[in-house]
């Protein structure tokens, strides 16, 4: 087994989410960590964790590779050239992985042509940004995704992929750079082979520490923007998420009886209170972070929601890691030309 974890900038659990790669309990892996820039200051965490572990099989790979128009897996292709193991999983450096998270992934997997991934679930939360961004991870994306698994339509989340190197014969690592976002590659060329995603169970934690508006905000449009990009069928009617619009058709069909004010804000209070109880009963079994401020937080992620939706229809790029991507799909023309041949 090889897990591969690209890593670019410090975070602020970046000690424990990359230390804990080490402490995963599997008979016999190797890490491999990729920085892109050698003068990244993660760089210094890294080696620190890897001199702390004497006996544990880990390197740092420093490069970069020009594969396609996302720098993510521009840093990841090393890391894949240089895997021993037929059994690879990628790992994104903000994912804090649990002692069985190895077995966790096998225990998942379905056969040869398979792929293996999971949703983050934002755990640590600190502030009222975080808790909205937990709001979105949890409640909202991670129900949605294994709802999904569940109908027989499993989708890859970048977090976590886990597959056999076999898996990509049919146009090697390279077709992972055909879309904008390594997991929308993933899937598409998995359904395309016959092949299937399958989540592992639960969610795997993303702590999350303090965030600003900001943060929040511009991280989900960049995701909307990629869904669009690369699932627009799908993309289209998530103007509907949310209780917003149904909140909306309700006060509309209210003011048309002539309520009185007083009674229509009762009767929406209730209709908000029916909608948002499923949605905490889910954070309470599944012990995501729940205070007195998560109903809030389920509230203005509502309302973020269609302004997420509309930022998303309006723009043609990506900001990852202060780097501008196009949104688009890039045709295999425009990667050999930009020096994909013999990489």
């Amino acid at each position: 087994m090889t897990i591969v974890r690209p890593v670019c900038g410090l975070e602020p659990f970046s000690e424990s989410t990359l230390g804990a790669t080490f402490d995963i309990e599997w008979p016999v892996f190797e890490i491999i960590f990729c920085v892109d820039d050698p003068a990244d200051p993660i760089i210094d965490v890294v080696t620190r964790l890897i001199a702390s572990k004497p006996h544990s099989n880990a390197i740092l790979l420093i490069g970069r590779d020009h594969l396609s128009n996302n720098p993510k897996l521009n840093n990841m292709a090393k890391g894949w050239r240089r895997a021993s193991h037929e059994w690879i999983v990628f790992l994104d450096s903000n994912i804090l992985p649990p002692v069985d998270y190895l077995h966790r992934l096998f225990l998942a997997q379905t056969g040869a042509n398979c792929m293996v991934s999971a949703p983050p679930a934002g755990t640590a939360p600190a502030g009222f940004w975080s808790e909205v961004e937990c709001s979105l991870l949890n409640a909202l994306q991670a129900r949605f995704q294994y709802a999904a698994y569940a109908m027989g339509r499993g989708f890859a989340q970048g977090k976590t992929l886990f597959f056999a190197r076999s898996t990509l014969d049919n146009g090697g690592f390279e077709a992972l750079g055909m879309e904008p976002a390594e997991d929308a590659a993933a899937t598409k060329l998995m359904r395309k082979t016959g092949g299937k995603v399958c989540l592992a169970e639960p969610p795997f934690p993303q702590p999350l520490g303090r965030k600003t508006f900001n943060e929040v905000f511009e991280r989900h449009v960049r995701w909307a923007r990629l869904r669009r990009s690369t699932f627009p069928e799908l993309f289209l009617p998530e103007i509907a998420l949310g209780a917003m619009l149904p909140l909306l058709a309700l006060t509309v069909w209210l003011y048309t009886l002539n309520m009185p004010v007083s009674s229509m804000l009762a009767i929406e209070i209730v209709f908000a209170a029916l909608w948002y109880m499923p949605e905490l009963a889910l954070t309470y079994a599944a012990r995501w972070p729940l205070n007195w401020r998560t109903p809030f937080a389920f509230m203005v992620r509502d309302v973020l929601l269609p302004i997420i939706y509309l930022s998303a229809c309006l723009g043609k790029q990506v900001v990852w890691k202060g780097v501008a991507i196009p949104a688009g799909r890039q045709s295999r023309r425009d990667r050999d030309g930009n020096g994909l041949r013999g990489v």
